[in-house]
């Protein structure tokens, strides 16, 4: 096979592409390459394999993905093999031999069902020495089932082999969730369990039996039954009722096992605020909530268990605390080798010697690098991004809002410019519950590439934490709005930006934070881009309504929470709905909205580009053809970028 390029080696770095560039990296200097960033990563979906000898990547041409398994003993290609411009989703290693990859595709509904198009997410296996991907299908003899997965994949290490545990979905009198288990070394699939109401999930233990199933009875047939929970035990005589309670929308999880196996841990939301608890596995009793420190903000289970070992804590999402000391030890000496810089950790060797990290820093840029423990030397394996050279400083700071809450967020800052009376775009995150971190956002690389200083606010209803995610309920488009422009007012009093000179852009609610900062407060903002936001609030409530059949929901609640609305027809939301209030623009409008888009409708941008139209404000509307809400293709993300860019210069020119 024809190998992508020459496997280079170092002392101190493996290059996966031919022009990796070596040397240190600053903040300053050169820019960053806007096309570069403007597409798709050149590296994607690294992972290593169980024994830690084999690294799994995916090298990107435009739409086009190759992927390539590389030995980290010889340093030799092991396969590869193309798949084409599929939208991969995640890749992960089943034994030392197979590989399983996430996909997806916009489509409409399977046969049989009516309604709108969705993402719909399958899987696929990849044999090392068959170098075949092959699809996994849930077909079942006299039974209707479907090839997509309704959930995350649980792999477990039975008696020395590997079994994929899959949540997908059958057909009885409607759709109901099913588990299926897929034989690793012999391809076949099989269902091990079936579920009566829609939300139901099971945890498998290490011997691949059902130790645990959480029912949510959202679709009752009777009123009283629903926004009921109830969490059963698995034995010898079958799965038995422990616990029950009711949840009109912050529903339990089930977060895995304990870290010593006696054990689930459950996550609850009590009083707003996140509590871990134990249930035993032996009498079915609830311990003590988990103290502090051993409460995550997000769980590492380890793969062949579904054991917890540690998780990171608080805001920081890199900041881990694992249980086993030696591990810890591994952690910390990585932090040692990383100073300073934002470290992820994507997988590890199950006996935790090798660590694959992908690190952002203003030493190392943004690059994949490895780390291994008995040698511990870090080893640099390829750009994230090739072409870029350079990248922008993130900084975290914290301002006050106009009624005293304490908001977090983050200042991407362009090179080689005084920190004064700089151009801001402000840049809020979709979700909304969602949160901004220290991490390396493409965006905000762009614009601060472009010489913007780009502020990143996690606003209330942002997932920072309960508290904050909270103080954002029935505040969509009142101080979750303002939120963002108390960070414009607090950046302008410390000097370090023209408050003539502030756009505002975001996508998913970010784009619909564009809107409302250029509808709902007139006067900040000189220019706004809305990319897949929502513009008419009780049209998309009608639409959302229509996916869930307009049955009662989790979906339907959300949405009434946050927004603080009963419903599409609720006469409160005239005055949160941007398309209510075009009157009142004076500043420049780009909309940008994929065709494919399922999460928000297309339609959301048409109808706010008329209404503006009509009112002769001046607006745009840029159409992504076969674009998802995500931006998950080549072109049509730079396409994306190249209109942002360009309105920006245009309206907000930043020299």
């Amino acid at each position: 096979m024809q190998t992508a390029c020459r496997f280079l080696v170092a002392t101190s770095s493996i290059a996966l592409l031919c022009s990796a560039a070596t040397g240190t990296l600053a903040w300053g200097a050169e820019s960053a390459s806007v096309d570069a960033l403007g597409h798709l990563p050149t590296l994607e979906d690294l992972a290593l394999s169980p024994d830690g000898t084999r690294l799994v990547y995916i090298q990107t041409a435009g739409d086009e993905r190759n992927l390539y398994v590389r030995s980290l003993t010889d340093n030799s290609l092991v396969s590869g093999a193309s798949v084409g411009d599929t939208k991969l989703r995640a890749i992960s290693w089943m034994d030392n031999d197979n590989i399983l990859l996430e996909r997806s595709n916009t489509s409409p509904p399977p046969p049989g069902f009516v309604g709108h198009d969705g993402e719909y997410f399958q899987l696929a296996s990849y044999n090392l020495a068959k170098n075949r991907v092959l699809g996994m299908t849930f077909d079942v003899p006299g039974k209707r089932s479907f090839n997509f997965i309704d959930g995350a994949p649980m792999l477990r290490e039975v008696a020395g082999h590997a079994e994929l545990f899959v949540p997908g979905v059958f057909l009885a009198d409607r759709w109901l969730p099913a588990l299926f288990k897929f034989d690793v070394a012999s391809g076949t699939m099989r269902p091990v369990a079936r579920g009566s109401y829609r939300n139901t999930r099971w945890l498998v233990d290490d011997a691949g039996n059902i130790a645990a199933d959480f029912i949510y009875r959202e679709d009752a047939n009777h009123h009283d039954d629903q926004k009921q929970w109830e969490l059963q035990l698995g034995g010898a005589n079958g799965m038995r009722t422990v616990a029950t309670g009711s949840a009109p929308l912050d529903v339990p999880q089930i977060v895995g096992f304990s870290h010593d196996g006696d054990a689930i841990v459950v996550r609850f939301v009590d009083d707003g605020e996140p509590v871990w608890k134990p249930l035993s596995l032996k009498d079915g009793t609830w311990g003590a909530p988990l103290a502090q420190g051993e409460a995550f903000t997000r769980a590492i289970v380890d793969r062949k268990s579904g054991r917890i070992i540690g998780g990171a804590q608080g805001t920081d999402d890199s900041r881990f605390v694992f249980f086993d000391n030696e591990l810890q030890g591994h952690w910390d000496a990585v932090q040692r080798a990383y100073p300073n810089e934002r470290i992820d950790l994507l997988s590890y060797s199950d006996d935790y010697s090798k660590l694959l990290l992908r690190v952002f820093g203003p030493r190392d840029g943004y690059v994949y690098t490895l780390f291994d423990w008995y040698t511990h030397k870090a080893m640099t394996l390829g750009k994230v991004y090739k072409g870029i050279e350079t990248v922008a400083e993130v900084r975290h700071f914290t301002y006050a809002a106009a009624d005293g809450l304490e908001i977090s967020a983050y200042l991407t800052l362009p090179r080689g410019r005084a920190e004064t009376n700089l151009p801001l775009v402000v840049l809020p995150h979709g979700g909304p519950t969602a949160a901004d971190s220290d991490h390396f956002d493409w965006l905000a690389q762009a614009l601060a590439a472009e010489g913007y200083a780009v502020v990143q606010p996690n606003y209330r209803g942002s997932a920072v934490s309960e508290r904050i995610k909270a103080a954002g309920y029935g505040q969509w488009g009142r101080r979750m709005q303002t939120d963002l422009s108390d960070a414009v007012r607090y950046l302008a009093q410390r000097g370090t930006i023209d408050p003539k000179r502030v756009c505002i852009a975001g996508r998913d609610y970010g784009g619909y934070a564009a809107l409302a900062g250029v509808t709902l407060e007139p006067g900040v903002y000189r220019c706004a881009v809305s990319v897949a936001g929502i513009s008419d609030l009780k049209r998309f409530l009608f639409w959302s309504n229509e996916l869930v059949r307009n049955r009662e929901d989790l979906r339907r609640r959300y949405w009434d929470r946050f927004i603080g609305v009963s419903g599409p027809d609720d006469p409160a939301l005239r005055a949160i709905s941007p398309i209510e209030h075009v009157a009142a623009v004076t500043a420049p409008v780009l909309l940008i909205h994929g065709r494919d888009d399922t999460a928000v409708p297309y339609q959301q941008s048409e109808v706010i580009a008329d209404a503006l139209k009509a009112a002769g404000k001046p607006v745009e509307l840029v159409t992504l053809r076969h674009e998802d809400h995500w931006l998950s293709r080549s072109d049509t993300r730079f396409q994306m970028l190249q209109a942002t860019i360009a309105f920006l210069r245009a309206n907000n020119p930043p020299d």
